[in-house]
């Protein structure tokens, strides 16, 4: 018995398939298509796992990572997350949660699955750890999911304070195809600026080699990714980038 994908299954909401459905965009063509909705909303979703982590196994949560499902998957990995942040004082059981994690990326196969799970656990594990394992998911990755787990579970360092491999990893990204790519590195280097301004003005203005031509990195840099990045600037610096 799987009490968690069991609970789950039973909040379905019919309902709220449709809007779910449209929101995370699986119709034909579109990044997550094909992908199947219980209408379940996350704040429910996270009731659930509250209530129902401490009684998973790691095999419940393989069953809910290969449900087609796209809430239980998000419960399964939200359960995860639950069972390496409460397991500080076991170091073999957080490898063990990591290697699970990274062992289905495959079944991480929306923004929101990837946002929620990846910086509390795979982040948090890298903190005192080489990081070199987001530079690899952000050059090689499969798929924009796996790119995207690169540099959104820097979030974890930028929290502690450590910029760099947001910055670098940023540089990695920069010229990504995928606006959901744009907007997650976007993302990040908000919240880097938020704890230090002047650095992402520098990294923003700093010049590249760009055709065998040095030019300021904002200005080869995606326009999403750009405003995702000033967004917290005062409105008239913001403009002065943009027109820039």
């Amino acid at each position: 018995m799987n009490l968690l994908l069991d609970e789950m299954i039973s909040n379905a909401d019919p309902s709220q398939v449709a809007g779910l459905s449209r929101f995370f965009k699986t119709g034909p063509g579109q990044y997550g298509e094909g992908d199947v909705f219980l209408g379940i909303k996350v704040p429910v979703t996270r009731t659930v796992v509250k209530k129902c982590w401490q009684a998973c196994s790691f095999e419940d949560i393989r069953e809910c990572l290969a449900s087609r499902y796209h809430e239980a998957r998000l419960a399964g990995l939200l359960a995860l997350v639950q069972i390496f942040s409460h397991s500080k004082k076991a170091p073999g059981r957080q490898k063990a949660c990591v290697d699970l994690y990274l062992e289905n990326t495959g079944s991480i196969n929306n923004w929101d699955l990837v946002d929620l799970s990846c910086y509390p656990l795979l982040g948090a594990w890298l903190l005192d750890k080489d990081r070199s394992l987001l530079y690899d998911l952000a050059r090689n990755g499969r798929t924009i999911w796996e790119q995207r787990i690169g540099i959104v579970s820097t979030m974890t360092f930028i929290r502690n304070g450590e910029l760099d491999d947001t910055f670098a990893i940023a540089d990695i990204l920069l010229h990504h195809p995928h606006d959901l790519i744009h907007k997650a590195v976007g993302w990040l280097l908000r919240e880097a600026g938020k704890r230090d301004k002047a650095r992402l003005t520098s990294w923003l203005t700093e010049d590249i080699m760009e055709n065998d031509a040095s030019i300021p990195r904002l200005r080869t840099m995606p326009r999403t990714m750009l405003r995702y990045a000033i967004e917290k600037f005062p409105e008239d610096e913001r403009l002065k980038f943009l027109k820039r």
